[in-house]
Order: structure tokens, then sequence, then C-alpha cells
């Protein structure tokens, strides 16, 4: 059985294996887990707990009751998703801090005949990596901001950028949430810690000495909190703004949002959360306009009357190098235009 220490998360690029096993419970790897592990759980949800209990009455007898059950898994998993690996196929196997549970699979594996590598120190040891960089090491990236008031088409610009060839890190699609009150989407969001998995393995693809455009944020996406090394980096950022006329961008939050127009009730539902900052009759004003399908009109009164006010109160741009761009459109011709000039500007 050969050991696989990780000593930084770039090392994760040097692992050999051909599949990484996840063998800790469907909760566990549901939290988060090593980027594309596989869960093949030796305990589920239901047995771990039991097992835990039994441990601290009597250690020995939760060892042996824990051991029928690992075989008893193992053996579905040899009969089911492992029955078409061949002789060459070579696992990479962890659990929670490369314990019994990885050990024990492991085994099995090994006198089947599989060269099984087992990671040292288990899922905590990536963990540790992705605190040490999103937590306690100061980002070395070189980041771009992209800032601008709702409706300016800031992520339609990121994704153009991308597209062409740009480095980007795209928070709002890793978080499965657009940004505001109103950007939920169909999909949960992911767990904190798999958030910041995601962040820490696009960060780590990225070359650092490369600009790496990044959209302009609040310290929370939906639920998710932006990882403190990231979100200073970002505070400090040079960032470029986008500014459009409110016809182009209430024509644009109309398509963005096409979703939400398609379901009135939790429309009407986000929009009574718009009560404490918003009189009665406001909030009325524009329940009615959902009702009546007028969503130009329920656009241009939330950019004027919710978001560009708390914008401009809330945006904090002191001590950063600020380059502002007016687009007369927001269409994809306009924006595509605009990615072409970035690129060559700043890269």
């Amino acid at each position: 059985m050969n050991l696989v220490i990780l000593n930084s998360l770039e090392s994760l690029k040097e692992f050999t294996a051909d599949t990484i096993i996840d063998v800790r419970a469907p909760a566990e790897f549901a939290d988060d887990h090593l980027p594309g592990a596989i869960n093949l759980p030796v305990l589920d949800d239901t047995q771990r707990s039991e097992i835990g209990t039994v441990y601290k009455q009597n250690p020995f007898t939760a060892r042996k009751k824990g051991a029928a059950l690992v075989a008893l898994n193992a053996s579905k998993h040899l009969q089911g998703p492992l029955a078409t690996k061949d002789g060459g196929w070579q696992p990479l196997i962890y659990c929670w801090r490369g314990g019994q549970r990885s050990s024990a699979f492991a085994t099995i594996l090994e006198q089947v005949g599989w060269r099984v590598q087992l990671l040292e120190g288990g899922y905590r040891s990536y963990r540790r990596e992705v605190v040490k960089a999103l937590y306690e090491r100061p980002l070395l990236h070189r980041l771009m901001l992209i800032g601008g008031s709702t409706g300016t088409a800031k992520t339609a610009l990121l994704h153009q950028l991308a597209a062409k060839g740009a480095q980007i890190l795209d928070l709002e699609g890793i978080a499965t949430h657009r940004g505001s009150l109103f950007g939920s989407v169909s999909s949960d969001q992911p767990t904190q810690k798999i958030f910041e998995s995601h962040i820490s393995s696009k960060l780590s693809s990225l070359n650092p000495t490369k600009i790496t455009f990044i959209e302009a944020e609040s310290s929370k996406i939906g639920q998710r909190l932006i990882p403190p090394s990231l979100w200073a980096s970002m505070r400090t950022a040079p960032r470029f703004q986008l500014s459009s006329n409110l016809e182009a961008r209430s024509d644009f939050l109309c398509k963005a949002y096409k979703d939400l127009t398609h379901d009135k009730v939790t429309l009407c539902e986000l929009i009574n959360r718009l009560r404490p900052y918003h009189n009665r009759q406001q909030i009325t004003e524009w329940l009615g306009l959902v009702e009546l399908g007028e969503w130009k009109k329920l656009a241009i009164g939330l950019i004027t009357k919710h978001y560009d006010p708390r914008y401009a109160k809330y945006t904090d741009i002191k001590n950063t190098t600020v380059h502002s761009i007016e687009l007369s459109d927001l269409s994809d011709s306009t924006l595509s235009k605009t990615a072409e000039t970035l690129i060559g500007q700043f890269n």
C-alpha cells in the first residue's frame, strides 16, 4: 500500500490514481470532499452514528461491529461500482483522517490485487491546505474587479472574457447564486466548505502572474461567505466600473431574470422581503407591477429606488484604482468588443 502525502493544493495535480475514493459517510461527503472524488462509504450515515454510540460504551464491540459492516459494504462496492475495474486500475482512498475506515477498505482492495494508494491524514490533510490558502496566507493572484450597479451585465462580461481566453474567477457561478436578493437559481447553493474547495481548486489552476478578472461582490453571495484571504485581496484590487443607461439596464435585467417572471408567487415573496427598506406604498406598487406583468417598469423601479441608492451607499472603492467604462448598450456584440479591449489593455 502506497502512502500519498498532500503537501499543497498544487500537489493534487500530481496524483496518479485513476479514481479518488472517499469512504466516509454520505453526509460527510456532501459537506465537502477532494475534487473529483467519488463516494463509496464503508459505513452509511446511520451505521456511523450507531457505531459511534456503541464505541462510547464498549470500544471493542464497536470495532467488531464496525468491521462486519465495512466488510458488508465493501462487498457491495466490489460487486457494484468496482465490478468492471481491471487489474491495472489504481485507486486512491481516504477517510476523515486516514484512519481505520480507509485502511480497512484499502486492505481489501489490495488483497484483490489492485495497487492501492492511501492519503495520509485523510480529508483533514486536504482541508488544512484549503484553510491555509484561503484563511491564513495572502492571495498572490493579480485580481482585476468588474464593478458596476445592478443590471450593467458584469457577469455576462466576465463570461465574454473567459470565452476569449482571459483568466476569470466566477464566484457567482461557484456559489450558484446571482448575488442579490433576487439572485437564487434553481439549484441549491453548495456548502461553505465545498464553495471554498471549488474556489481553491480554481485558483490553483490559474497563473498568478497574469490578470484574473473577477466580479466585484459583497462579502456574502447568497448564504456563502467569500473566504478572508480572497476578500482581502478583492478589497484592494484595481477595478473597472461599468455603467450604462437605464433603458439598457432594465432591458438586460428582464432577460437575465426571466426565470423569476414565470414564478410570480416567489417574486412577490422576494419583494415583500424589501419591506424593511421601503414604505408600504412602494412595496404595494411593485407587487402590482408583478401582477400586471409590467416587468420593465418593475426593473426600472427596483434599479432607481432600491439598487442604485444602496450601491452608492455601500460600495467601498477607496484606495483602489478605478477605470470607468460607459456602455451604450449591453448587447452581446458590445460586451464582446469590451472584453477584447480589456484583454488588450490589462493583459
